[in-house]
């Protein structure tokens, strides 16, 4: 894998899903990326789309409620609760769309996230993997876009971190 790859493989035995993507950038930058609201809102939608945060408590047990904005102005509201943290190692959390108010849409799949972090040289390696209750729910956000939306809100960090 080089540098700016995102390298997706699907596990449907396990329902699970793994995204690696190698960034040029100190392990503090890229934590911070992933765990500061307003370097996230920058960077984690995909284009012509933006992330807008409402709140975030990022801490064990807290919460960021955010919103993808469309380019008509239209809201896609989704929640994650963060379970484990250990700064500039790993982030676990349970993400799901919501309302305005952080409640769950039960409609859509919950994604549950194991994020480790891992500096080699001069870069960092993100390694994700996400895991579903159903394996319908796994082919469900696949069928949404998910692999090329996340891979296009990877190369906006990238943009963000050059």
């Amino acid at each position: 894998m080089t540098k700016n790859e995102t390298v997706f493989s699907k596990d449907l035995e396990k329902k699970k899903l793994t995204v690696v993507r190698a960034f040029d950038a100190s392990l503090p930058r890229v934590w911070e990326a992933w765990t500061t609201s307003d370097i996230l809102d920058q960077w984690w939608a995909p284009k012509p789309y933006r992330a807008e945060t409402k709140t975030m408590d990022f801490s064990e047990g807290g919460r960021w409620l955010y919103c993808m904005v469309g380019p008509s102005g239209d809201r896609t509201w989704c929640r994650v609760d963060y379970k484990t943290i250990r700064p500039l190692k790993s982030i676990t959390d349970s993400t799901m769309f919501s309302d305005e108010e952080g409640k769950e849409n039960p409609e859509f799949p919950v994604m549950h996230w194991n994020k480790q972090f891992k500096e080699t040289g001069d870069s960092t390696t993100v390694t994700i993997d996400i895991t579903f209750d159903r394996e319908a729910d796994m082919e469900a956000i696949l069928k949404m876009g998910f692999q090329e939306g996340f891979t296009m809100g990877l190369g906006n960090l990238d943009e963000y971190l050059g």
